[in-house]
């Protein structure tokens, strides 16, 4: 049987001294890159009185500029290419539903690199070279669906391109093409799986073996949940268009202790989301990420927003990030308590006579804001089990959390769905 070590590619063998070198010279290029060709870049160095050239180590890195969602708003389309248009071979962008779309493009280079990354963490997730693998990610202007597409036949393996929906669809080109490894956000595998038990098949009983579910933050009680009914080795990727796409970061299959990130490419910072300062390693906080060899759109000390912390390599060398535990614009602050949809998706876990589906309302009664959980029922679940799933969740919150909340328990499959997840935060107060 082949070692696990025997797969690393040149990049997960370098040692740790070989690394920060090489880290050091990509991110001097990159801040040069960027200045000389990026509009944007050299005003704001300008700005903060730093040059390309003042980088002298890894940690003078903090003394340039954050890059935020909204400078790349303000920069559409094309403002942020550090390349002629003409060379852009494709174009990716978010949804645009709180704005403009965050527009990013890929040289010919950079969709080779992006299909190198996805293959190593499909390797990592335990996806071998002959795999036939279901890519339930939505296909489009959504980064997740061809990006787990061509990483998979970068690796060698054989692509089902099933995208989102058609649910009862996928099920039966699950039982009947046999994949291995299926790529999907979380929330929709607990979809299929309700789809398995309401046809009847038994979800342990399928060809799956490995799942790689990411684009959304998910639990520890939703990888048990997963892993359980569906007896498989549930695993994390991590992305964000605007830095590649999914490959950034991969939980490994032999540890599954947090993502580990793909340092030669990407250099990560966690930094308080308050004051931007750099915290230690092992410190929780805002992810930051700034790209190390990317041509079209490098991108520099980009504030994910993302919540987690930095901690030592275990199954590779380079460092860990912990499964991400919400967003900082996530976050909601009611009645003086700091609210997580991940303190949720504890709870509906947990409660039996409810579904792993769930969404959290905010309103505004009076002077004060109101949270109400709206939760599936199960399939077959009677009115009395309806109740008590109600009470129990309610009853979590406040022991748990420290929050009263109202509870709604809906008919099953009932929230909407957008590209395989649930918008866990509908906020309904007046602006």
């Amino acid at each position: 049987m082949t070692d696990t070590a025997d797969l690393l590619d040149a990049g997960e063998r370098l040692g740790l001294d070989e690394l920060r070198a090489l880290q050091l010279e990509r991110l001097r290029a990159t801040l040069r890159h960027a200045y000389e060709h990026v509009p944007f870049y050299r005003e704001s160095f300008d700005k903060a009185g730093v040059r390309p050239e003042d980088c002298r180590s890894l940690a003078d890195l903090a003394r340039f500029p954050f890059t935020v969602k909204s400078d790349l708003r303000e920069n559409y389309p094309y403002g942020m290419f550090a390349v002629p248009r003409e060379r852009i071979r494709r174009l990716h962008a978010s949804s645009g539903t709180t704005g403009l779309p965050t527009v990013v493009g890929y040289t010919e280079g950079d969709l080779s690199l992006w299909a190198d990354l996805v293959a190593r963490s499909i390797r990592a997730a335990g996806g071998r070279p002959g795999d036939v693998v279901h890519v339930a990610y939505g296909y489009g202007l959504f980064t997740g669906g061809l990006g787990a597409h061509y990483g998979a036949e970068r690796l060698g393996c054989t692509v089902v391109p099933a995208s989102g929906g058609m649910t009862a669809r996928q099920v039966r080109l699950i039982q009947d093409l046999e994949p291995r490894v299926i790529m999907v956000t979380p929330s929709y595998m607990l979809t299929l799986l309700d789809e398995f038990e309401r046809q009847g098949v038994d979800p342990r009983g399928t060809s799956l073996r490995v799942g790689i579910f990411g684009a959304e933050p998910w639990t520890e009680e939703m990888r048990r949940e997963i892993e359980e009914r569906f007896a498989i080795d549930a695993v994390d990727i991590y992305g964000l268009s605007e830095v590649i796409g999914p490959g950034v970061a991969q939980e490994c299959a032999e540890t599954k202790d947090g993502l580990h990130v793909w340092e030669d490419h990407f250099y990560p910072e966690v930094v308080d989301p308050v004051t931007g300062e750099v915290l230690p390693e092992g410190e929780p906080g805002e992810l930051v990420f700034t790209s190390l060899t990317k041509e079209a759109m490098p991108i520099v000390r980009y504030r994910t927003r993302d919540l987690t912390r930095l901690l030592p390599g275990t199954a590779r060398a380079f460092r860990r990030m912990e499964k991400i535990t919400g967003r900082s614009d996530d976050m909601v602050i009611l009645r003086g308590v700091n609210v997580f949809p991940t303190q949720f998706e504890e709870i509906v876990l947990r409660t039996p006579g409810v579904a792993p589906h769930f969404q959290l309302r905010l309103t505004r009664e009076g002077r004060l804001d109101a949270l109400t959980v709206r939760a599936e029922a199960r399939p077959g679940a009677t009115p009395e089990a309806r109740e008590a799933a109600a009470r129990s969740i309610a009853a979590a919150a406040k022991d748990g959390i420290g929050v009263s909340v109202a509870v709604e328990i809906v008919e099953p499959e009932s929230l909407e769905r957008s590209v395989g997840k649930i918008r866990r935060i509908v906020d309904l107060r007046p602006r």
